[in-house]
């Protein structure tokens, strides 16, 4: 059957054809039992046909696909002459070439070569591939997305390369523009880059912005708020901060005049806005994180920790959740550097009102327990393994 057969080829038949190939697919998958077969039921169509001719066309595709070794066409035995009764499959490979399409499995194995170079960088691929194998598709992508997961790798690794040169904060289309020759792929691309650097699946969506400020790209700039009686150096001199907080662009923020008792970062905005509210007048310099911090953010921070004496507590308060301790461990990483230890606040299981606690999957209970190790924090990871539970910071 040439390629002009296939688009003329007779719209039931090729239905029906398309649907034993999902049929297939899902067998071939795991997630279906049966083998893939067409029943009364599924030729229902065929059936009510009354033409002669309409059903001759019928028929002909179907025994074009059966000399070509591609399905098994059964009529009734007592009489070969009667309606098809049966339609078995016999070759997937040869099923989806008659029908112009391409089985499952070979897309997901095209997609396992498109992929296979970011593996090592990105081991949350293996489970994107794990999950496309079983019909399931990944923030709305199957693997006929799997180039546009492989610009999303380069995405990262473009941004990791201007943020090591001192490129901080970077206009979003611009560095689209400069990578793909079209400002606005990169936006396309953040649901996939979201998965990239979560390294889990089963993650929530985080909002783009807080994405974005991940990687130091911007829509628009967003000024670092802090809180508390502190006096801050800055570009242009030395001020205290307002109140209840200033909001300030964290490139500005040089160093401190003033020594705090201690600092305290809020992963989330209305734990900020209240904390300030209640705080603003005390010697705790209180820095919201908007979720995980910007590369600009990060250099501000290490800048002021490096000005504290050793003994200064610095402090991290976040949703107890995956997000929330990738982020501590980040920080953690971040005071090290500098010689200071982050210490949580408010964030062990304990500390959750019973009225705000939701059951944590295994697999999220496994890497909470993994970031918290990393932040240090070796007695909360093992109170995170009992409890198994997740909740928000505003609780």
């Amino acid at each position: 059957m040439s390629g002009s057969d296939k688009a003329g080829m007779d719209p039931l038949a090729k239905k029906a054809l398309e649907r034993l190939l999902k049929s297939a697919d899902k067998h071939g998958a795991g997630v279906a039992v049966r083998r893939p077969a067409l029943t009364s039921s599924a030729l229902a169509g065929y059936h009510a046909l009354r033409g002669l001719k309409e059903k001759e066309n019928f028929e002909a595709v179907m025994a074009y696909g059966q000399a070509e070794g591609a399905i098994k066409v059964q009529r009734p035995r007592h009489d070969p002459q009667g309606l098809i009764e049966r339609i078995e499959l016999v070759d997937v490979g040869k099923l989806a070439q008659l029908i112009g399409e391409v089985p499952h499995a070979a897309r997901v194995q095209v997609a396992k070569q498109t992929l296979s170079a970011h593996f090592v960088a990105y081991p949350v691929l293996l489970d994107v591939l794990s999950s496309w194998e079983k019909l399931k598709k990944i923030r709305g992508t199957g693997p006929e997305d799997a180039t546009n997961w492989a610009m999303a790798c380069d995405v990262i690794a473009y941004c990791q390369t201007q943020v090591a040169l001192g490129a901080t904060e970077t206009p979003v289309r611009d560095a689209s523009a400069r990578l793909f020759k079209d400002s606005k792929c990169i936006e396309s691309l953040l649901a996939r880059v979201d998965v990239l650097l979560a390294g889990n699946i089963e993650d929530d969506a985080r909002p783009e912005a807080e994405v974005l400020q991940e990687l130091g790209l911007y829509r628009e700039q967003q000024p670092t708020r802090m809180a508390g009686n502190i006096v801050v150096r800055r570009e242009r001199g030395a001020f205290p901060l307002d109140r209840p907080y200033c909001a300030l662009p964290s490139s500005t923020v040089l160093g401190l005049e003033s020594m705090p008792r201690q600092v305290l970062t809020i992963e989330n905005q209305t734990t900020f806005h209240v904390w300030a509210r209640q705080h603003w007048d005390s010697d705790v310099l209180c820095i919201y994180t908007a979720g995980m911090p910007s590369p600009a953010w990060r250099a501000m921070y290490t800048r002021l920790l490096s000005e504290l004496p050793a003994a200064t507590p610095v402090l991290h308060w976040g949703d107890v959740d995956e997000g929330g301790f990738r982020i501590a461990a980040f920080l953690s990483r971040c005071a090290a550097e500098v010689g200071h230890a982050l210490l949580p606040w408010k964030m062990r299981p304990a500390d959750v009102p019973e009225s705000q606690r939701r059951e944590a999957p295994p697999r999220t209970v496994e890497r909470m327990v993994k970031y918290a190790d990393e932040a240090g924090w070796n007695d909360i990871a093992r109170e995170l393994m009992k409890a198994k539970l997740v909740a928000e910071q505003e609780g």
